[in-house]
């Protein structure tokens, strides 16, 4: 990671809000987004729960694993709670944009009402060497396992789901959060019942916005992502889509877009999935 520094002075305002520049890659914007202590250690959070968490958690067994972090079972040192923690290493967050990811996912964790549908944050640890963010646990698997290995759902079940996926998808767009990376394997079940609730999870890729505000990243899962995203001009209603998409998924078993079909922007979708870094150069330069 690079040194601490403020914000080149040269940046426009537009671009600060971004977070994204060519000639600033492993620079930390300002001192939100990174603090250094007296060992010259840079600090990702503002203000997170404790710097120890060791003397807080124990972690255990390897529950999941991502581009940049590992999810751990957590338990509470003095409680015995079991939690899951999302443990994200600093040699890994090489540019200002990955620590500005990282920051904002704790930040719209924060930021979201407790729901029962929405795993809950419990507490931030950061040492030298990581972030944790430690979490309410889902012991229930994904919603994609579940769906895999019933086939598919009936339109009843299927109904169920989607009121839950659609009341989701409601209350971060009422707080002013995009997800835009919805599909199965970001709903956990609390537990292995059927009737378990299902929680939304992995808000890496979220942002904030305000009514009318339009993106231009192409960020998100290509089966799950909409057409406005390739288009580089989008809003919320790209979560409307991604919705649109699982739920086809679970009454039919298979996704509507894929390398299969021949129809429309299946085509853009299954090159994306066969030339996933030629296709997306190619969209950097629409």
């Amino acid at each position: 990671m690079g040194n601490c520094c403020a914000t080149p002075s040269s940046l426009s305002e537009s671009e600060k809000k971004k977070g994204r520049n060519k000639n600033t890659a492993n620079l930390f914007y300002g001192e939100d987004y990174a603090v250094t202590n007296g060992s010259g250690a840079n600090w990702v959070l503002k203000d997170p729960t404790g710097r120890d968490i060791s003397s807080h958690c124990d972690l255990g067994r390897e529950l999941g694993r991502g581009e940049f972090g590992v999810t751990y079972l957590c338990t509470d040192v003095k409680s015995g709670d079991k939690f899951a923690c999302k443990s994200i290493s600093k040699k890994k967050l090489r540019t200002a944009v990955d620590i500005e990811d990282v920051k904002r996912e704790v930040e719209i964790m924060k930021h979201l009402p407790k729901h029962p549908n929405i795993v809950s944050l419990k507490d931030t640890y950061e040492d030298d060497g990581a972030v944790h963010i430690v979490m309410e646990l889902c012991e229930g698997g994904k919603l994609s396992d579940r769906i895999v290995a019933r086939g598919h759902y009936t339109e009843r079940a299927a109904a169920v789901v989607m009121r839950t996926i659609v009341e989701v998808v409601q209350v971060c767009h009422k707080h002013g959060v995009m997800h835009r990376d919805l599909k199965p394997e970001n709903f956990l079940f609390a537990n292995k019942k059927e009737t378990s609730p299902l929680k939304a999870i992995d808000f890496g890729l979220s942002v904030f916005f305000e009514p009318g505000q339009k993106f231009n990243e192409i960020v998100g899962s290509p089966y799950y992502m909409a057409p406005e995203v390739l288009r580089r001009n989008y809003g919320p209603e790209v979560d409307v889509w991604s919705a649109g998409v699982i739920l086809y998924f679970l009454l039919c078993g298979v996704l509507p877009f894929w390398a299969g079909k021949e129809l429309g922007i299946s085509k853009f979708y299954a090159q994306a999935l066969n030339r996933p870094v030629e296709w997306f150069e190619r969209f950097q330069m629409v």
